[in-house]
C-alpha cells in the first residue's frame, strides 16, 4: 500500500482535470466596491439571508445561509473558472500575541446558531467530547475580544473551535495567548465558562501567513481558493464558490492531510483527522474524469450526501473518488444513492481519499454559504 505521505502537488494536479466547464448561464462581475447584505429585516438562517448580486440575465438565483455573507455571485464574468465567489465578514482574533482573523460558517448549538445567523451543524459538538477541537475564548472588557488556541501550519491546528466565554473578576487586563488565559484563570483573576458549542472557524489569516490567493482563476485549484488578499482594514475576504450537488455553493478551506493541503492550497488542519470517528464529517463523492466538468477533478460537480442544514449534514467531509468504468456510460449523477447503485453495478470504481491515498480516506472542510438549484447540464 502506498504511502499517503508521498502525494506531493505534482502527483495531486495529475489527477486533476486543467479544464472548466462554463456553466449555461450569463455570471456576474465582481464589483469593486461589495455591499453589504440589503433588505431591513434581520436574517435568520432557517430562512433566505441574502440574494447574491446575479446579472439581471441570470435565471438561477441563490440564498446566503450564512448571515456573516456579505454579497455574492453564482458565476463571474470576471474570469474564465466555472465558478462563482463569496464575500464573508472577517473576525479578528489574537493567537500567541499576534493577530489572526477568521470565518465563521457552522455551529453546533441550535440556540446559538440561529442567534449569530450560522448553519446548524448537531454533528460537530461531539468533537469537544473527544478532545478533537481548538479552543477560543471570547474575552469580555479587553482589546482581545477572542483567544485562539491554534493557527494554520501548527500541528494541533483546526477550524472547529470549542468556544468559551470569558469575564475578568476585577480589572481587565491583557491577555493574548491560550498560556495566558489559563494563567489567569488558574490564579482566579477571570471566570472561564464553556459555552458547549464547536464553531466552524476558518483562519484564514494569521501573524506569518495567508490562504493563498488564485491569480489566475482559470481551474478549480489554480494557485489558491481565494480571489482577492484578505482585507484586514475592512475585514472582508471573497472565495472562490463551487457549485455541487444537492443544490449546493462551496468554498474550501483547509483538509486533514498535509499533502493534499499542499496540493490543494489550502490551509492543513491535522486536528480533523480523527474526525470521522467521532461521528462528526459527511461525505463528497468527487468525479475524476467521465463527464468534463466544474468539479475538483476535471468531472462533473461532487455531490454532498445531504444538504446544509439537515441533521445528518456537516462542513466536514471525507473525501471519496469515482470514475467510469471501461465500457459505462457517463452520466451525470445528482444523489449519492445513484452513486451507490452505479458502484454495486460495477460501472463506478470507487477510490477512498483519491487512487493516490492507498484506501487512506482524508477530511476536507467545505462550509456551504449559499444554497441555489444547480445549473451543470444534466
Amino acid at each position: 500500500m502506498p504511502s499517503s505521505q508521498h502525494i506531493d502537488r505534482r502527483g495531486f494536479m495529475g489527477l486533476v482535470g486543467r479544464k472548466g466547464m462554463t456553466i449555461g448561464m450569463a455570471g456576474a462581475s465582481l464589483p469593486v466596491l461589495l455591499a453589504a447584505c440589503s433588505g431591513g429585516d434581520d436574517p435568520v438562517v432557517s430562512a433566505p439571508i441574502a440574494e447574491g448580486s446575479n446579472s439581471a440575465s441570470s435565471e438561477v438565483e441563490g440564498t446566503a445561509i450564512v448571515g456573516d455573507v456579505l454579497d455574492f455571485a453564482l458565476t463571474s464574468d470576471d474570469w474564465a473558472g466555472a465558478f462563482g465567489w463569496v464575500t464573508f465578514r472577517l473576525h479578528e482574533a489574537i493567537a500567541e500575541g499576534e493577530p489572526a482573523y477568521f470565518i465563521r460558517t457552522d455551529a453546533s448549538d441550535q440556540d446559538y446558531a440561529e442567534r449569530e445567523q450560522l448553519v446548524y451543524v448537531p454533528k460537530i459538538a461531539g468533537l469537544a467530547a473527544s478532545g478533537l477541537t481548538g479552543d477560543a475564548w471570547i474575552v469580555r472588557g479587553t482589546d482581545a475580544s477572542v483567544v485562539l488556541s491554534s493557527v494554520p501550519g501548527r500541528k494541533d491546528y483546526t477550524p472547529a473551535w470549542n468556544l468559551h466565554e470569558v469575564a475578568w473578576k476585577g480589572s481587565p487586563g491583557e491577555r493574548k495567548s491560550a498560556g495566558d488565559v489559563a494563567r489567569a484563570a488558574e490564579a482566579g483573576d477571570l471566570d472561564v465558562t464553556d459555552l458547549e458549542v464547536v464553531l466552524n472557524g476558518p483562519v484564514v489569516a494569521w501573524a506569518d501567513g495567508a490562504m493563498p490567493v488564485d491569480t489566475e482563476l482559470m481551474d478549480y485549484l489554480g494557485t489558491g481558493q481565494l480571489v482577492s488578499a484578505p482585507d484586514t482594514a475592512k475585514l472582508e475576504v471573497t472565495f472562490k464558490l463551487h457549485e455541487c450537488f444537492p443544490e449546493s455553493r462551496y468554498i474550501v478551506c483547509d483538509t486533514s492531510l498535509a499533502p493534499m493541503a499542499e496540493g490543494m492550497q489550502i490551509a492543513s488542519s491535522p486536528e480533523l483527522a480523527e474526525s470521522t470517528e467521532a461521528g462528526a464529517t459527511g461525505r463528497t463523492n468527487v468525479f475524476m474524469g467521465g463527464i468534463e466538468g466544474s468539479g475538483p477533478m476535471g468531472g462533473q460537480p461532487s455531490v454532498f450526501d445531504s444538504s446544509a442544514g439537515d441533521p445528518a449534514w456537516s462542513p466536514y467531509w471525507d473525501h471519496y473518488t469515482y470514475a467510469w468504468g471501461d465500457g459505462a456510460e457517463a452520466r451525470v449523477l445528482e444523489n449519492q444513492d445513484d452513486i451507490w447503485a452505479a458502484r454495486d453495478a460495477g460501472e463506478l470504481e470507487e477510490f477512498p481519499g483519491t487512487p493516490d491515498t492507498g484506501g487512506a480516506v482524508f477530511t476536507v472542510n467545505c462550509p456551504v454559504p449559499v444554497v441555489a438549484p444547480n445549473t451543470f447540464p444534466v
